[in-house]
């Protein structure tokens, strides 16, 4: 007797081949590749469908609605830029430097930047998303202390503060194309430049 078609392939696989966690980080990937061209409000799950070659039922299977494709991508965004900025810091113990990954991941992850940063998009109830930001923000705190203490007063928060701003928002004018700089500044050595300034 011939068995339905449906149990002639393997149960973790989709029709295109993907395994169940190949198939995630696919429609991932393709995510991050479409807000980067478009946008993240321009983002559809039938058109990340067809980026990853999957059945339109796919992204929905695996994320739900749009909010838990972004919260996915902004959860895989805050554990790579937790790492990148613990890899600064276990590398070179300086805090400027760690201002100048901060920087650094904005411009080379746009897509997951773009979104890590707008809860509007995501699903604010995510214990995975509060995770992975608390770990990324621990770097930053960290590096705060130590300069608050070399600071009058002392105050961390203020300078956690001051530290975040200053970087979020060099990377933020950076990606909008408005920071005045010249045509052929390479922007991370400005980054160096501006932290450097914060932490003397």
């Amino acid at each position: 007797m011939t068995p339905p078609a449906s149990a002639s392939r393997p149960a973790a696989a989709d029709r295109h081949g993907y395994h169940h966690g190949d198939l995630r980080r696919a429609l991932l990937a393709a995510a991050v590749e479409a807000i980067e061209e478009s946008g993240a409000t321009a983002v559809s799950l039938r058109d990340l469908a067809r980026r990853a070659g999957v059945s339109h039922a796919a992204p929905a299977h695996h994320f739900g609605d749009k909010a838990g494709l972004l919260t996915a991508v902004a959860v895989e965004g805050f554990d790579l830029f937790a790492d990148a900025l613990n890899a600064t810091w276990e590398r070179t113990g300086d805090f400027a430097e760690v201002g100048v990954a901060y920087v650094r991941f904005g411009l080379t992850h746009r897509g997951h930047f773009e979104v890590m940063f707008q809860p509007a998009l995501c699903r604010t109830d995510s214990a995975d998303l509060a995770a992975a930001r608390a770990r990324a923000a621990e770097s930053l705190r960290t590096g705060a202390a130590l300069l608050a203490a070399g600071a009058d007063g002392g105050n961390q928060q203020t300078a956690t503060l001051a530290a975040w701003s200053l970087v979020h928002g060099f990377t933020a004018l950076q990606l909008s194309g408005t920071l005045p700089l010249p045509a052929d500044a390479d922007p991370e050595s400005v980054a160096r430049q501006v932290t450097r300034f914060l932490v003397r």
